[in-house]
C-alpha cells in the first residue's frame, strides 16, 4: 500500500472517535507526557488500536492520542512519538503528524528531551527551538510527493513561525522561565552521540540534539502547519562533562523540570487563540 493511501485508510478508520476538530497538535516528548493527564479529556484513541499504525515501543511513552481543551484551544496530543531508531522507516514515523492534519490541526508544537551542545547550557534548561538540521536521517520527502499534501520542493527557509515563537518567549518571560534559544539537530539514535560527534554537531551549529522531532517538522512544513517547538534540555552531550550518558538520567531532569514545562507549553498553547480563530 502506497503512502498516501495507507495514511487516508488509517484515517477513515478513527475519524468516527475523534471528538473534535483540532486546531493545535502537541507531541509530548520523553519524560514529558505527564501533562496529557492533567487535563480534562474529551477522548482517547491508543496507538494499539489503529490498524496499521506505529506503535512506540520506548519506556515512558504511553503511546496514545489525547482529546482535550487547553484554555479554550482545541488540542489533539500525542502521549508518546515513535523514532526512526526504533525499526520503523520515516514515513511511518511521520504519519502520526499527517494524521493530525487531516483531523485538520493548523499547528504542531513538538517537545523533546535533548542533549545539551551548547556550552552556556545546562541541564534542566528549556530552549526554544528556532531552527533545525534534518540531514543525519532520511527525508521523508524522499518518493513519490503525496500532492494532497503539499508540494514537491517544499520552501524550509521558515520552518518555525516567528509568530508561535513570540507566543512563547513572552509566557516565558511572563512566568519568569529563563529561555533558552537555538538549533536542534536530529541524529538516528539509539546509541548517544560520542565526542567528535558532538564537536561536529556544535561546528555545524546546533545548539541541542536529539534522536525525533526534526523530521516531523519536516512533514508538518511541507502541510502548511506552523511550527513551533521547545527542547527541554536533559543533560549535556559526551565530552562536555565528565560523565556517561543514560536514559534513566533523561528522564529523572524531565520530571524535574517538568512543572515549569509545562507551565509554558499551557500558556502558550491559550495564547495561539489569537492566530488561530
Amino acid at each position: 500500500m502506497r503512502p498516501d493511501e495507507r495514511l487516508y485508510t488509517i484515517f477513515e478508520s478513527i475519524k468516527e472517535k475523534i471528538p473534535f476538530k483540532p486546531q493545535v497538535a502537541l507531541i509530548l516528548g520523553s519524560g514529558l507526557g505527564h501533562l496529557a493527564d492533567k487535563l480534562e479529556i474529551s477522548a482517547v484513541i491508543s496507538y494499539n488500536d489503529i490498524k496499521g499504525f506505529p506503535v512506540s515501543t520506548v519506556a515512558g511513552h504511553k503511546g496514545r492520542f489525547v482529546f482535550a481543551q487547553i484554555g479554550g484551544v482545541k488540542v489533539v496530543i500525542m502521549q508518546g512519538r515513535v523514532h526512526f531508531y526504533e525499526g520503523y522507516n520515516i514515513n511511518d514515523v511521520v504519519l502520526p503528524v499527517r494524521l493530525m492534519k487531516l483531523m485538520g490541526a493548523k499547528v504542531l508544537f513538538v517537545t523533546n528531551a535533548a542533549g545539551g551542545v551548547n556550552e552556556n547550557f545546562r541541564p534542566g534548561d528549556l530552549m526554544l527551538i528556532t531552527d533545525h538540521i534534518a540531514k543525519f536521517v532520511p527525508s521523508c520527502l524522499v518518493g513519490e510527493n503525496i500532492d494532497s499534501l503539499g508540494e514537491r520542493f517544499p520552501d524550509m527557509s521558515t520552518v518555525y513561525n516567528e509568530k508561535l515563537c513570540n507566543i512563547i518567549r513572552l509566557n516565558a518571560q511572563k512566568a519568569g522561565i529563563e529561555l533558552k534559544e537555538g538549533v536542534y539537530l536530529q541524529f538516528t539514535g539509539p546509541e548517544y552521540e560520542t565526542p567528535a560527534e558532538v564537536k561536529m554537531s556544535r561546528i555545524l551549529g546546533a545548539d541541542a540534539v536529539g534522536m525525533s522531532t526534526a523530521c516531523e517538522a519536516v512533514a508538518a512544513n511541507h502541510m502548511k502547519m506552523m511550527v513551533c517547538g521547545i527542547s527541554c534540555v536533559t543533560n549535556m552531550a559526551a565530552g562536555i562533562m565528565d560523565k556517561p550518558l543514560n536514559h534513566k538520567e533523561v528522564q529523572e531532569t524531565a520530571d524535574m523540570i517538568s512543572e515549569k514545562f509545562e507551565k509554558l507549553v499551557i500558556t502558550s498553547i491559550s495564547d495561539m487563540r489569537e492566530i488561530l480563530d
